[in-house]
């Protein structure tokens, strides 16, 4: 990965943990990093005078910066996310903790809060990785699943705020000054400097060079214009769309995703209003996702609506896609009129080919966070850097063996997760252990990519 994108983000893991005792080799705190270190703080302790959730308690950096239904399955009943089970005030109409439960669905009301019992819709949370890449357009910025995720003018400043406002409050009146306080200017700089600080800084340049068979096939038939046309919509497996006509920045589709027959959520008792996406009332379109950071934070599309990145490949050679504004958008680009037609093994290449560049920046973050953990003098700064660095680990593991790929790299990503657990509990070797799960890391690396 390139040297400046390691730069940017390793001063990013101090603001992350709060980390004041940070050493490296970087310049003297300066009013950027001042302010990515406290928007750090208000991200995942600031509750706004409200119920007691945080933009952490959807948001949280252990799973993802996302949560799916396997990651609430481990939370306590008395967690801020469940406040509609254990608050009053928030029983009816402000979250439907079954669908939240089984399919990690949250409730929105995208389109005001006059009707909450009809006026709402069901989405999954979307991570926060990756921002500085994928927000902006130029029709302005595109946040939340629609590309209007935020009140106002659509930018990460009004997405903080239209989330303390939908999730935070105490009571379904909503009341600035009652039932939560709303976010200050400077703390609103703050949150939107420490979200762009996540992730990645910069896209990647594809293609890359590749090893394995599969994942190989797959980079080449996701940047085929005939064939898989991931790219078009997908520039460098990134959120910047082109359609030939040069670039689009973060653009809105309609890809048919709601006109699937069998939505899990909508197979239950429970109601599930259609998503009219973007505006209100909406167009039916939805905003471009990056792909990198895809395969570990699924389920996938605004409604969760699918389960592997298998399956999400797969949408897009089904009838609801081709059939949609989308999908006859590419049919009419094409020199045969074809929209996009792959078979089963297509499918898996790409699949297996966004599962590979997931795993190569989990490694980035994992080095990045052990390299960290080596430059803090407090023990409990140290065991929280290395404890994220098993999470991402855990991460590249699941993802390689979830598609049968790269065994040899698995067991590299296994030596460095159990050095990196040895490095937590010891404190005479644990710089020792530390450099050799690094050492793993790269060996990881290096039979996945030359």
């Amino acid at each position: 990965m390139r040297s400046r994108e390691l730069f940017s983000t390793a001063f990013v893991v101090c603001a992350l943990v709060g980390l004041s005792g940070c050493k490296s080799a970087s310049p003297p705190p300066d009013r950027l990093s001042q302010l990515i270190a406290k928007g750090s703080d208000l991200f995942f302790n600031e509750t706004f005078g409200g119920n007691g959730r945080t933009c952490g308690t959807c948001h949280p950096a252990e799973n993802n910066f996302t949560i799916d239904p396997a990651f609430i399955a481990t939370l306590p009943k008395d967690n801020p996310l469940f406040v509609a089970e254990f608050i009053p005030a928030l029983k009816e109409n402000f979250e439907n903790p079954a669908l939240m439960r089984e399919f990690g669905l949250i409730l929105e009301n995208l389109d005001g809060f006059a009707d909450l019992k009809n006026k709402f819709v069901m989405r999954g949370v979307p991570h926060v990785l990756g921002l500085r890449t994928s927000v902006n357009s130029p029709g302005g910025p595109r946040t939340g699943w629609s590309g209007d995720g935020a009140p106002g003018d659509g930018s990460l400043r009004s997405f903080a705020t239209g989330a303390v406002i939908q999730h935070f409050t105490k009571t379904l009146n909503r009341i600035p000054g009652v039932d939560f306080r709303l976010p200050t200017d400077e703390e609103l700089d703050a949150l939107e400097a420490f979200q762009l600080s996540l992730g990645r800084q910069e896209d990647l340049v594809l293609p890359l060079r590749l090893k394995g068979t599969v994942p190989k096939r797959g980079q080449a038939i996701f940047l085929d214009k005939k064939l898989g046309k991931c790219n078009l919509c997908h520039v460098n497996a990134g959120a910047t769309s082109n359609l030939g006509q040069g670039s689009l920045g973060n653009a809105n589709f309609n890809t048919g995703v709601e006109d699937l027959p069998d939505q899990p959520a909508r197979l239950t008792t429970q109601k599930v209003p259609r998503d009219d996406g973007f505006r209100t009332p909406g167009d039916g379109t939805f905003n471009v996702p990056p792909l990198v950071e895809a395969a570990d934070s699924g389920p996938f599309f605004h409604n969760n609506a699918i389960e592997t990145i298998e399956g999400a490949v797969g949408f897009y050679d089904g009838e609801a896609f081709n059939k949609s504004p989308a999908g006859r958008t590419l049919a009419k680009l094409d020199p045969e009129g074809k929209g996009i037609e792959l078979d089963g093994t297509q499918i898996v290449a790409i699949a297996a080919f966004l599962r590979v560049i997931n795993v190569l920046e989990n490694i980035r973050q994992s080095i990045m966070l052990l390299e960290a953990s080596l430059a803090v003098s407090s023990s409990a700064e140290r065991a929280r850097l290395l404890t994220r660095a098993v999470h991402e680990t855990n991460d590249s593991t699941r993802v390689l063996r979830g598609g049968g790929l790269h065994a040899e790299a698995v067991a590299h990503l296994q030596a460095a997760r159990r050095l990196a657990d040895k490095a937590v509990r010891s404190h005479f070797f644990g710089r020792k252990y530390t450099e050799e799960a690094i050492r793993e890391q790269k060996k990881a690396r290096a039979f996945l990519v030359e």
